[in-house]
């Protein structure tokens, strides 16, 4: 972290000294985890869902805290604690990341880019951190540090030599996006999709469009929007943004004029081409803006990563990467964090995907068509959960999931848990008789079906939101039959 004085953050946070904190006392470091406290850190006493931060002030100062961001006034082993005390820890944080930027913003050197969407947030950002490393010191955060608490952490991590940053940013309603892109200030701020993900809490797909919007309104002119203009809802956020726009597309059944002429007054990067190779990895060819070409051939699972590689490729180009440069780091990148198309493969001859860190109507379905693409001729699986938040139409979307697994052919389709029933319905309503489809009530009730039935050779695909807990029995199965977790290949490490 880029060292901060006492007084630094009582500036930036409004807040005020106390505790005999000495105003140029000096942090470099910053956490809301008091077990990851080293000397000279800040720490930030957070009121959290299940526990209170300022329970852990002590072990934090244990650990050698210089300072604490705090709500109230406390004492650890009978002395007052020298910290900044804050209204609201939250924002407070956020206030001393944005100081932290400003810092770098004074420097002259560091770019960021802003990454938003219903799905693919956090293989984009991968990608694009993937990109930039290898050209200059770069940030970006460990699986999916998103929110309100992530973005700030990510950023408390910047040193004074970062020259990029790779921000995923999410959202559960209304103006969080605009709140983080406050604190960062991307200079390209990328919307890959606007889908039913979190429809019940934010009251409508058109307020998450509007919410996902306000990434490209916090640009200025002389930043870049990079919209996928394949989502109608996405390049209608064209009109929102002072700042250049950057067309996505992978649309094959138009010419270069017409893809030219349906853009107007927007640079095109576009995917042409596209093929699946064994595995069910993509390839395509990247034509830039300006008509130049290089080959794609992806290491990632799935049609639906086309998109992701088109704006990692996005943000290289605004950055002044190389077209050809950006095309050999996305064709040598795999996948970085945890439980996102995690294929292993068992010592008996079954392959296991894993792509149950989340999920939403789009995502399940692009999985199941990666599950199609990948089978040449296997027996597949489709072990789905629920897919949390999706308000009044929660019974539909998972009807029209089993539906969907059944067109595809998909060979047994298993439904996990009380919420993933209207998806068994909607598969035995579209014609998967017998054991085709089958209902469990938990995922240890799905572990003994797997354990009895998979043979070798078979395909398994695990897909659901987070707390449905598919990727725990995804692991699990994968790490059957003499399969250890090191000899997994997990390409990478996980945190939402």
């Amino acid at each position: 972290m880029i060292p901060l004085t006492a007084q630094e953050i009582a500036d930036a946070t409004g807040g005020r000294l106390v505790g005999g904190a000495a105003p140029d006392a000096v942090v470099r470091g910053a956490t809301t985890d008091s077990r990851e406290v080293s000397p000279g850190f800040l720490f930030i006493a957070k009121p959290g869902e299940h526990a209170d931060g300022h329970d852990f002030i002590p072990a934090a100062l244990d650990q050698g805290a210089a300072l604490v961001l705090l709500e109230r006034e406390c004492e650890a082993g009978g002395r007052p604690v020298p910290g900044v005390l804050v209204e609201d820890a939250v924002l407070g944080m956020g206030a001393v990341a944005r100081r932290v930027v400003d810092r770098l913003r004074a420097g002259g050197q560091v770019r960021i880019a802003g990454i938003t969407g219903s799905a693919g947030k956090t293989t984009t950002k991968d990608l694009v951190a993937g990109l930039l490393r290898p050209l200059g010191p770069t940030v970006s955060p460990i699986g999916s540090y998103n929110g309100e608490v992530g973005v700030p952490l990510t950023i408390f991590t910047a040193e004074e030599d970062t020259r990029y940053m790779a921000l995923e940013m999410g959202a559960n309603g209304l103006g969080n996006i605009e709140y983080l892109t406050s604190i960062a200030r991307p200079d390209v701020g990328v919307v890959l999709g606007v889908g039913s993900a979190h429809a019940g809490e934010f009251g409508g797909v058109e307020n998450i469009a509007k919410t996902k919007g306000e990434m490209v309104e916090a640009l200025e002119p002389e930043g870049v929007a990079v919209l996928n203009a394949d989502d109608a809802r996405v390049w209608a956020m064209r009109s929102r943004t002072r700042a250049q726009v950057l067309a996505l597309t992978a649309d094959d059944s138009l010419s270069d004029e017409e893809v030219s002429a349906q853009h107007p007054g927007a640079r095109v990067l576009r995917a042409r081409g596209v093929s699946m190779r064994p595995g069910g990895m993509p390839s395509f060819e990247l034509v830039g803006p300006d008509g130049s070409t290089a080959r794609v051939d992806a290491q990632l699972i799935g049609a639906h990563h086309v998109t992701n590689l088109l704006a990692a490729a996005a943000v290289g180009l605004s950055f002044g990467v190389p077209l050809e440069d950006v095309a050999a780091s996305l064709s040598s990148q795999k996948a970085a964090s945890r439980w996102r198309m995690e294929r292993t493969e068992r010592p008996d001859g079954v392959t296991v995907v894993n792509d149950a860190y989340n999920a939403n109507p789009e995502s399940m379905r692009a999985a199941l068509r990666a599950l199609a693409d990948m089978a040449e001729g296997r027996r597949t699986w489709a072990v789905l959960g629920g897919m949390l938040e999706l308000g009044d139409t929660s019974i539909e979307e998972h009807d029209a999931i089993g539906r969907y697994a059944v067109r595809l052919n998909v060979s047994k389709v298993l439904a996990v848990g009380p919420l993933a029933r209207p998806l068994f319905n909607g598969a035995v309503m579209e014609g998967s008789w017998g054991d085709e489809a089958q209902h469990v009530a938990d995922i240890d009730e799905a572990e003994r079906v797997l354990a009895e039935q998979l043979q070798p050779g078979d395909l398994v695909l695990f897909k659901s939101s987070r707390d449905s807990r598919l990727r725990e029995l995804g692991d699990r199965i994968a790490c059957q039959s003499g399969t250890t977790p090191a000899s997994v290949d997990h390409q990478g490490d996980q945190q939402k």
